[in-house]
């Protein structure tokens, strides 16, 4: 709606204005000659401005701050009939009903409203992918819904306590520098990590001193020399920083694997310039691929080289996975090395929070969990899987999807559009053009002001904790007693009208060990690419 809006009124201060406009005409009108109209116009519209000034002062709503007075006109839809909310908030958005519900109930949480619903399930249970977990007679009691699990592995002499739930990699450029402030305020205040994205380090970054996964993406950002190349000394100044936990490298990501990006010169600014170390004004490119190697096994030996750097922290990296050769290779460069990253990041082609190509965005990748499944399923065939901790993001928002996901085969889950949600975001999908109604997604200076950091930080440690909340909720009513411990077992799919399945009957699963002893008997996937992948190179052997 807010778009719609916009084409209406050429700036977001417009309908303020004629409302100032009109009360001043009319009350000039009044003093010079009287009359009932010209007092009834005063009245109205000088009510107006009032409301539009005390729009501009508070701090709750982003949208009120960005649209004085017209801005209502969203909450207003929203008391109304839910069918015109649906065509006035939702009809240019991302909208199916599992993403609006998303956003409300994230929105709640954030707010800490109460999340209960009345009349029952408003999902059709009946249709074919509808799951479930299954509760057991005898529910637990757990103390806390601090969940969290210990990662780093037997070369890594600082692991990191962190939280199943961490906020995902979005880069300081893509958000604003308050979003980003909010962001590491919640994350601090909840104990939780927030993953840089490529972007590098920001100042707004270490504000407030939340718990940092620096993401190293193929341009090296914070970390590269003046020809674009990693910089060994520039990285160990900045990853020795006690607010670092992690180092993720950047192998692809969910909303545009395989591509790289170019920030346009006139959006570097001088904070992103200084956060990337590039020259202000000048494209920013992002290459598709890395210089620092070329082989799964010189990758393995830059893992090695960035925890020796790091002083000893958890290294690992991110993918969405592509050819499963490239994943075999690199699986089999870990067995050839001995070297192992400390944890994996699957990045599933549903996610992504931040502008991307249209073919890409629908038509490039694997969804979360097909990615996930394999990942999970080769580190369990080469007996690696205890060793190595395994992150998941796309499209994880509520406690479910955290259980779904840990049921395939994740450790923890990071989220980026669930938090966006905490910020104020409506998906209004104009990421890409700076004008963001809510100041999350944009540079522009005035927009931004509208997200006030110490209201969205609030909302952001909520978030965390009421899903976290939900979490325990869900764990409890399985009996268990941790997240870690739902297992694809745990989940049952309807695959038809008159027929489910455990999910541990629909998804493929490896036994230990398997791939270095039994392939024949194994999923095609392995029989087919398995051999034939060579941790020498990328390519098929």
């Amino acid at each position: 709606m807010l778009d719609r809006l916009n084409a209406i009124y050429p700036t977001r201060y417009t309908a303020f204005g004629l409302c100032v406009l009109i009360a001043l005409l009319s009350l000039f009108a009044m003093v010079v000659s009287g009359g009932g109209l010209a007092l009834l116009l005063f009245l109205v519209f000088g009510a107006l401005s009032i409301v539009g000034v005390w729009d501009m002062q508070q701090t709750k709503s982003s949208v009120l701050r960005n649209y004085p007075v017209i801005g209502h006109l969203r909450f207003m839809f929203e008391k109304i009939r839910p069918e015109i909310r649906q065509y006035f908030l939702e009809a240019d958005n991302d909208a199916t009903p599992f993403s609006r519900s998303q956003r409300s109930l994230a929105y709640a949480r954030a707010k800490g409203e109460p999340d209960q619903r009345p009349f029952g399930s408003q999902l059709d249970m009946a249709c074919d992918g509808f799951e479930w977990l299954n509760h057991s007679m005898q529910p637990s009691t757990l103390p806390s819904h601090d969940f969290r699990l210990l990662i780093g592995g037997d070369a890594c002499t600082q692991p990191y306590d962190a939280s199943v739930f961490n906020i995902s990699a979005m880069s300081f450029g893509a958000l604003s520098a308050n979003a980003i402030q909010a962001l590491n305020a919640g994350a601090k205040r909840g104990r939780f990590a927030h993953d840089t994205g490529e972007g590098s380090i920001s100042a707004w970054h270490r504000l407030n001193g939340g718990d940092l996964i620096w993401e190293l993406g193929s341009g090296y950002f914070g970390c590269r020399d003046e020809h674009g190349r990693f910089s060994p000394e520039r990285f160990q100044a900045s990853a020795i920083d006690p607010q670092v936990k992690m180092i993720e490298i950047k192998l692809s990501q969910g909303a545009k694997p395989g591509h790289g990006g170019v920030l346009p010169g006139p959006k570097v600014t001088p904070e992103i310039a200084a956060a990337r170390g590039v020259p202000v004004g000048v494209d920013c490119i992002s290459p598709s691929s890395h210089s620092a190697f070329s082989t799964p096994l010189e990758l393995m030996h830059f893992i090695s080289r960035l925890r020796e750097l790091s002083g000893g922290k958890p290294v690992g990296f991110k993918l969405c996975i592509g050819h499963p050769w490239e994943w075999f290779a690199i699986v089999k460069a870990m067995l050839q090395t001995g070297v192992r990253p400390d944890f994996i990041v699957v990045d599933g082609a549903e996610g992504g929070t931040g502008a991307a190509p249209l073919e890409f965005t629908d038509h490039v990748g694997a969804p979360l969990q097909e990615g996930l499944r394999l990942v999970h399923n080769t580190l369990v065939g080469v007996n690696l899987r205890e060793h190595i901790r395994i992150g998941c993001a796309g499209k994880v928002v509520s406690a479910f999807d955290i259980v779904r996901a840990m049921a395939i085969g994740a450790d923890w889950c990071n989220s980026g559009r669930g938090f966006m949600f905490a910020l104020g975001c409506l998906q209004a999908q104009s990421c890409h053009t700076g004008r963001c109604p809510t100041g999350v997604a944009t540079q522009d200076p005035v927009r931004q002001q509208a997200l006030v950091v110490p209201d969205k930080a609030e909302r952001v440690f909520h978030f965390h904790q009421s899903t976290l909340e939900a979490l325990r909720e869900l764990v409890q009513a399985a009996g268990l007693q941790h997240p870690r411990q739902i297992t694809s077992h745990h989940l049952v799919r309807r695959v038809s009208e008159n027929e489910v399945s455990l999910l541990a009957k629909l998804l493929p699963s490896t036994p230990p060990g398997a791939l270095l002893t039994d392939l024949a008997a194994q999923h095609t996937v392995f029989t087919t690419y398995w051999e034939r992948a060579s941790a020498e190179r990328f390519g098929l052997a």
